[in-house]
């Protein structure tokens, strides 16, 4: 989609079970190979707290509850897509759930705050986890 086309509404999610929180390895555009919170496009008609934990379960295999909006992030060079994308931020209470990577998540991880500096995070979610945890 082209900028002329207009911003596309996103969601993504901050898990936290402890001190650890869920990310996901982006398998593909924008920032594929990056880690980054899970999550994805809002289709017509949905709302926004359905498709965060639509696209969770989708990408991770992990169901959340009590889902409550903490951040927007704006990207407005989305990279390799040039897309300009609005991300709704939410945080949830994951359930008891097997991880598993899926959809467009090459990989699924829980990453504690000493896992980070390891791992290539997108710059809103180093901005966000700076933020909430302990880095």
């Amino acid at each position: 989609m082209s900028p002329a086309n207009g911003p596309i509404v996103a969601v993504s999610v901050v898990a936290r079970d402890g001190d650890r929180v869920l990310l996901v390895r982006r398998d593909s555009p924008p920032f594929a190979g990056a880690w980054a919170l899970p999550g994805g496009k809002v289709r017509a008609g949905e709302r926004l707290a359905e498709a965060a934990a639509r696209e969770l379960l989708e990408e991770t295999g992990i169901a959340v509850d009590g889902l409550e909006q903490i951040d927007v992030a704006e990207i407005t060079d989305a990279g390799d897509t040039g897309a300009h994308y609005v991300i709704v931020v939410f945080a949830g209470a994951p359930l008891p759930s097997r991880l598993v990577a899926g959809d467009d998540a090459a990989e699924a991880r829980w990453a504690a705050p000493s896992d980070l500096d390891g791992l290539t995070l997108t710059a809103d979610t180093a901005r966000i986890l700076s933020r909430i945890m302990a880095v």
